[in-house]
């Protein structure tokens, strides 16, 4: 029970639990590094299985309910603390502040932090001198959209262990790419946090609660889609089998080292385009071969 393969799979788990925790005390950053390392032991955790031969079932189920904590409940708990502040940014505006002031003041943790704590506040209905009322309405129900994310996770991770079509690619978008696109916004308010170029405005924007939640939806509804998508599973090195592969690593390397953590929901959406060009292309060919 206790094998290498199933330990690793145990820090992936503790990773994400590290993650949740991280994320409701206001340090969005370090919940997303936790998202990153859960992510590192869940591609360990297949490799060592596969290497020491210790594949099985028991593994697989494992494996499953990591994800399950790590790449579907921690993301949802990210978006809802992302809800959070963009309605504490809209109640700042509307009691005159700016955008940017927002931003501005005191330090990235103990901003969202304050924000957070005042949101539970007003949701249990607790009175506190250092936190006075501002959520009230819609924005003390918005941020549970966010588990919309960890509901369609549970379904995406459910059918995948079922489902004998994707063993070498995959049926709708997997649960760490869905999670890395939603943390990177995390990671793009950590960067403008503090600026007043273009930084801070994409971040604001991307938390306005419209956007948030659109793409929440149809992330979501991406996790139990029929879309076609390939795998980063390498059985040759030989380019003719893998082209696809390293066109998009290597654009997405390039992305990096140009944009830094902003890459990060590029390469998300390029892996979806080129897998919905390269179902188009496929079709085609088949097409051909038949006529």
């Amino acid at each position: 029970m206790f094998t290498l393969p199933n330990i690793t799979t145990g820090l992936n788990l503790l990773s994400g639990c590290a993650s949740i925790i991280f994320a409701l005390g206001g340090r969005l950053e370090l919940a997303v590094l936790f998202i990153f390392l859960a992510a590192i032991f869940d591609f360990l955790d297949g490799m060592l299985a596969r290497a020491l031969k210790l594949s099985g079932e028991l593994g697989k189920q494992l494996d499953s309910l990591a994800d399950m904590v790590s790449f579907g409940f921690a993301p949802g708990i990210i978006v809802f603390v992302l809800f959070i502040l963009g309605g504490a940014m809209d109640i700042f505006v509307q009691q005159g502040g700016s955008m940017q002031n927002f931003w501005m003041n005191g330090t990235f943790g103990y901003n969202i932090s304050y924000w957070i704590q005042s949101y539970f506040n007003d949701l249990l209905g607790n009175q506190s001198a250092l936190y006075p009322p501002h959520f009230k309405g819609w924005y003390l129900f918005l941020p549970f959209v966010g588990f919309i994310i960890p509901f369609f996770s549970l379904f995406r991770l459910a059918k995948f262990n079922l489902d004998t079509r994707q063993t070498t690619s995959f049926i709708g978008l997997p649960t760490p790419a869905n999670t890395i696109f939603f943390a990177s916004f995390a990671l793009m308010l950590w960067d403008g946090f503090g600026t007043d170029d273009w930084r801070a405005t994409l971040s604001t924007v991307l938390i306005q609660d419209q956007v948030l939640m659109t793409l929440t939806v149809v992330f979501s509804v991406l996790l139990v889609s029929e879309l076609p998508l390939f795998s980063l599973k390498f059985k040759s090195l030989k380019f003719k089998e893998n082209g696809l592969r390293y066109i998009f690593l290597l654009i997405s390397l390039i992305l990096i080292a140009l944009l830094l953590v902003w890459a990060l929901p590029i390469i998300i959406l390029l892996y979806l385009i080129l897998s919905i060009i390269d179902n188009y292309l496929i079709k085609n060919r088949k097409h051909e071969i038949q006529s």
